[in-house]
């Protein structure tokens, strides 16, 4: 039978702009998610997010950020939204979404991989932050820190057995870019060097994430291709050469 749903979220965030628009409805892992999408159409203000709600008619609770967007990208896609779910002969989940390509000129259709993080989306390609802070951390610290997303970092990873273990959910198995956003003030010898973490994934080593000198408290990212299998994933930085700490992750 037809259900008659009362307004079930509004624009109440400051990046939604005056309108939120393309709602699409879903039942995944016993919870009702509810895509939208929301700002401005042209360049790269367009987004797109989701809220759920654990009965049809809510009351739905919106995720932190954007769920795609321009930034989650990295440009490769400008101002993504339309959004639909739809289920492939395999059983998984993709999500289909109209953007601007890297010009900005052309409107074009584009699908991802769709998975599922505890009953939240997570959509292959577009990046997920994970906060240093909360992390498991062993022999490390969490600091306040100056200019750090939500003003906390993780330092002291100094020494044999220090380590920040992430836990991320990819959409589908394959190659990742892992985006360390890091803050390095080594010196040596008086002189500014680069600094390194240990990088493991899933229990395997993967070489080491290099950083470059910034100055403590001064945040710059580095980038690294990792390859994760579908689903949960381990994701583990330890201390390598000198001394950085780490302000979060992204995965996309």
């Amino acid at each position: 039978d037809d259900v008659a749903l009362p307004g079930l979220i509004r624009q109440d965030q400051a990046w939604e702009g005056d309108v939120i628009e393309a709602p699409t409805l879903v039942k995944r892992d016993g919870r009702y998610v509810l895509f939208y999408s929301a700002a401005s159409y042209g360049g790269d203000g367009y987004k797109s997010s989701y809220a759920v709600s654990d009965s049809l008619t809510g009351p739905y609770t919106k995720a932190a950020a954007p769920l795609m967007s321009t930034g989650t990208f990295d440009g490769t896609v400008r101002g993504p939204g339309g959004q639909d779910v739809v289920t492939g002969p395999d059983g998984r989940d993709r999500i289909v979404f109209h953007g601007w390509d890297a010009a900005t000129t052309k409107r074009m259709l584009y699908v991802a991989d769709l998975g599922w993080a505890n009953g939240c989306p997570v959509v292959r390609g577009s990046k997920v932050i994970h906060q240093a802070e909360r992390a498991a951390l062993n022999n490390a610290v969490v600091r306040d820190a100056a200019g750090a997303w939500d003003g906390r970092a993780v330092g002291k990873i100094d020494h044999a057995d220090s380590h920040v273990e992430f836990t991320v959910f990819a959409a589908s198995a394959g190659p990742h870019t892992l985006t360390v956003r890091y803050g390095n003030g080594s010196l040596s010898g008086g002189a500014p060097v680069a600094a390194s973490h240990t990088l493991t994934v899933n229990g395997s080593a993967h070489g080491a994430v290099t950083y470059p000198h910034t100055g403590w408290d001064n945040w710059r990212h580095t980038a690294v291709e990792v390859g994760l299998r579908d689903g949960w994933n381990t994701i583990r930085l330890g201390k390598g050469e000198h001394y950085a700490e780490l302000d979060a992750v992204e995965v996309g």
